[in-house]
């Protein structure tokens, strides 16, 4: 862990929280945050990763496994960590209660400062972590800004449960964000329509220049006015806390380097052998390669071929 001046080719920034998960398979603690599901996520790629959070003291240990993966963690602490509890009454892994019984300090301009990042993503979990002054300061940088809806429609009731509510600074803070993260349900509930497809479009009008969608099935991304897809393939389906962090990470992580149609794939590779376990991502690259070829081989050539010999 440092605080002194880090290069990398991607920062993400968001409060640590300590999970309770509970399923039909029973109930685990599990530590959670946006900001590390992505990083590692980003790390599979090889790629230079920094991770900057806010957490209580006591739970400093949590960011061990960051740094175990090479990933350059900068510390904030707060007077509490996030605490979050996580229901999933059914199968359908998309259908869940969120409850929050506390939550961290938010971010200020200077907890960004020193830090150098091709690209930064901003991965809170609730309204009021990462405020517009904070995201301006880090486009002032020059970086490409990636965002995720979740920490800027959800709220915390009265009674403790996470819900949406409308986003007064919406169109301030998509003007700013180059690439969108969303999911299907927060998509409808930003745009008034269940049609993904649909939804995308919306939401680039509105600024971001890619868009991109997770739902039950896979991954929907829209770039420079097209569309590509990709289905997620988990063998078996574990760990869906974290998903669309996952996604958004290991998109941006190839987004450096690879075209969208690419990243894509890449992003819906890497996000399938996170949901094969809690947790964040701990597999090799020699993993997502094998997912490629086992699962998206044909996709890829496809595109290939239509762009010509490489």
């Amino acid at each position: 862990m440092t605080t002194s001046a880090i290069r990398c080719d991607l920062a993400t920034l968001g409060a640590y929280t300590k999970d309770t998960i509970v399923s039909k398979a029973g109930t685990r603690f599990v530590d959670g945050g946006g900001y590390s599901y992505a990083a590692h996520a980003a790390r599979v790629a090889g790629i230079e990763v920094a991770a900057v959070t806010r957490l209580a003291p006591d739970d400093r240990r949590s960011t061990r496994a960051l740094v175990d993966a090479g990933v350059h963690v900068v510390i904030h602490e707060s007077r509490a960590s996030t605490l979050m509890r996580l229901e999933y009454p059914t199968d359908n892994v998309d259908e869940r209660i969120l409850t929050v019984a506390a939550v961290a300090d938010p971010f200020e301009p200077a907890d960004v400062a020193g830090i150098q990042a091709r690209t930064w993503l901003v991965s809170a979990s609730v309204r009021g972590e990462v405020s517009l002054t904070v995201l301006r300061a880090l486009k002032a940088g020059g970086s490409t800004i990636g965002a995720d809806v979740q920490g800027f429609v959800r709220v915390v009731g009265d009674d403790g449960r996470l819900h949406y509510a409308p986003w007064p600074e919406q169109r301030d803070v998509l003007a700013l964000v180059d690439v969108l993260k969303t999911d299907a349900v927060e998509a409808e509930f930003l745009t008034g329509t269940a049609d993904i497809h649909r939804a995308a479009a919306i939401l680039a009008d509105q600024g971001p220049r890619e868009i991109v969608l997770t739902h039950r099935d896979g991954v929907l991304v829209l770039a420079e006015g097209r569309e590509h897809e990709a289905t997620f393939h988990a063998e078996p389906l574990r760990g869906r806390s974290g998903r669309g962090d996952t996604c958004i990470g290991s998109y941006l992580s190839s987004r450096l380097a690879k075209s969208p149609a690419e990243s894509t794939i890449w992003a819906a590779a890497v996000t399938s052998l996170k949901m094969e376990a809690e947790g964040p991502i701990h597999r090799p690259l020699a993993d997502v390669h094998a997912k490629i070829a086992r699962h998206y081989a044909l996709a890829a050539d496809g595109r290939r071929a239509a762009n010509g010999p490489t």
